[in-house]
């Protein structure tokens, strides 16, 4: 039996005498978070020095499937911080992983057990082998999406909005105007519900030698205590921290060999990962990663130094494609999306940076998050190709304008204003009154527009007829699986398959992944040069991304930064 305690103990100077290292167990708790990527401020960094960063996590996995000093992975298992389409690309991570021939554990002390155990357990299945605490509770008790309507409450404070949309399925503001489902969102959220359930039940049957039917006919009866997972096929073994990694350890330890070693997936990573060069002449090629996280807006792109939201702005990642298209060694772009959306204005300067450099020569490969919907599918129309995975959410190709209107509120407690104005419709936006009737045919001009712009862009970038685009857009949200039967993406996967479908439009070379631009640290301090200038590509800092209105408009249940944004459909239990 391996002694865990030697492995974990402090260390010490008479172990830097010579020695044969061990074979290495890459090691991840995932209870402890994973962020999108890294602040890019030294303040951000400080502060958020010991998050997880999702591409460390994949890239380590990866690297360490290829490594021969690596033996194993042992992971603890959980979702709170993670989606359906990010936990699909983790288990292709650790599907590759297990290919090498080497043996994944994950284990959880329970999976859900307020039954908010179906994404864990999901995915759980990847692994080779499943433990879980002898007290533990496996919550699979299938999936639900749920939404809240507070018009009724807004009723009795006399608090009323008025929406605008194209077209039936943007949904964003209905809890604002509506006490449940119409009949156009309760379809579109079942189809999401349905093809998501799909591949939960799919998943689960390939990885525990069961059928679809039979994981359906489960999932109806849980959850499952401990013994009963074990019963049913579900779960292998019951069993605390210390046998889990005693047992483990031993199985890759020699007879003779020195001990098994830990070490924490990104540790591993960024100690095998070469520092980013600075910018000049004579680097080597690679692909360039271009990220864009967070509601989509005007101007530069804002992160709360500890760790809240992000705003993805345009200025920011226009400039990192323009200074991509001005850098001899980047031979292809991966544009990674994660985002609900936002400004149309944003969303098209954005999609136009990306189709110049890919009209510049050089490839882009789009690839989603768990959501890249309405001004989120939209930046990508400029690329070669779009990678989603089958539980990402997309489409939402639509738009959506709302305002509350808090006149009798503000005047039931006594507050009055008064205003002077030229123009019979300077306040039109103004929340203490309804839209007139001519501000409501402007406000519908310009809803008109913007779909009829926006579904043209679809059509183009997609080889489809405008019928065809409206057939799938007005405003109706989809899963990746159903985007590809639909043709709103070209291929299913995540990182991974983007990368190779990228090195095969940059003529098959294995090129390496590098975030892009290549940030140092004094680029926060130096005035730029230009618009052109790389640093321009830096993100702000900002204390709130939102502004001094978050929390007003979040309560109030307004787009976070324009019309181009889809409903935020809870959390999935």
């Amino acid at each position: 039996m391996v002694d865990l305690a030697k492995i974990t103990q402090p260390l010490s100077l008479d172990r830097f005498g010579p020695r044969r290292d061990g074979p290495l167990v890459l090691e991840l708790d995932l209870t402890e978070g994973v962020a999108d990527e890294a602040p890019g401020d030294p303040i951000g960094q400080l502060v958020n020095r010991r998050r997880q960063q999702y591409l460390d996590v994949v890239e380590g996995i990866r690297r360490g499937a290829r490594d021969p000093g690596v033996a194993a992975l042992l992971v603890r298992v959980d979702t709170r911080s993670l989606g359906f389409a990010k936990v699909q690309e983790l288990r292709a991570c650790v599907a590759d992983f297990r290919a090498a021939g080497k043996p994944a554990v994950a284990w959880a002390d329970s999976f859900g057990e307020a039954g908010d155990g179906n994404l864990p357990y999901y995915l759980a299945c990847a692994f080779s082998e499943i433990a879980m605490a002898p007290t533990g509770v496996l919550g699979l008790t299938g999936l639900q999406l749920r939404s809240t309507f507070v018009k009724g409450a807004l009723d009795k404070l006399g608090l009323g909005y008025e929406v605008g949309r194209r077209h039936e399925y943007k949904n964003a503001l209905n809890g604002m105007t509506e006490t449940g489902f119409t009949d156009a969102h309760r379809e579109a959220v079942g189809r999401i519900a349905a093809s998501l359930g799909d591949q939960l039940a799919e998943g689960v049957a390939r990885a525990r030698s069961l059928t679809v039917d039979a994981v359906r006919a489960l999932v109806s009866r849980g959850p499952f205590v401990g013994a009963e997972a074990v019963d049913e096929g579900l779960v292998d073994r019951l069993a605390y921290r210390d046998e889990i990694y005693a047992g483990l350890l031993s199985r890759v330890a020699g007879e003779d060999g020195p001990e098994p070693r830990l070490s924490f997936v990104t540790r591993y990573h960024r100690r095998h990962t070469p520092a980013p060069r600075p910018r000049v002449a004579g680097g080597a090629d690679h692909i360039a990663l271009i990220t864009a996280t967070g509601t989509i807006s005007l101007g530069r792109t804002r992160r709360s130094p500890l760790g809240g939201g992000t705003v993805m702005g345009s200025d920011t990642v226009a400039a990192a494609f323009r200074a991509a298209r001005r850098d001899p060694h980047v031979k292809a772009v991966v544009f990674r999306v994660d985002s609900r959306g936002g400004s149309p204005t944003a969303s098209d300067a954005i999609r136009r940076e990306s189709q110049l450099t890919r009209e510049a020569g050089i490839p882009v490969v789009a690839t989603m998050g768990d959501v890249a919907g309405s001004g989120g599918y939209y930046v990508t129309l400029g690329a070669d190709a779009i990678v989603a995975q089958p539980g990402t959410l997309t489409g939402s190709i639509g738009v959506i304008v709302g305002k509350p209107v808090l006149g009798p509120l503000l005047e039931r407690y006594g507050i009055t204003s008064d205003a002077v104005a030229v123009g019979d419709h300077a306040g039109m936006f103004d929340t203490d009154r309804p839209f007139s009737e001519s501000e409501w045919e402007r406000v519908n001009a310009l809803l008109d527009q913007v779909y009829e712009d926006f579904t043209g862009k679809v059509a183009t970038a997609r080889g489809m007829t405008r019928d065809e685009v409206h057939e799938v857009a007005r405003g109706r949200v989809w899963t990746g699986r159903d985007a590809h039967e639909r043709g709103l993406v070209d291929a299913l996967g995540g990182l991974e398959t983007a990368v190779r479908r990228a090195r095969e439009l940059a003529g098959g070379r294995a090129l390496p992944l590098r975030p892009f631009p290549h940030r140092h640290p004094l680029d926060r301090l130096r005035p730029h040069e230009s618009s052109e200038d790389p640093a321009a590509a830096q993100p702000q800092s900002a204390l709130d991304a939102w502004g001094s209105l978050r929390g007003v408009a979040a309560a109030l249940g307004l787009p976070e930064a324009g019309a181009l944004t889809m409903p935020d459909l809870g959390r999935l239990r």
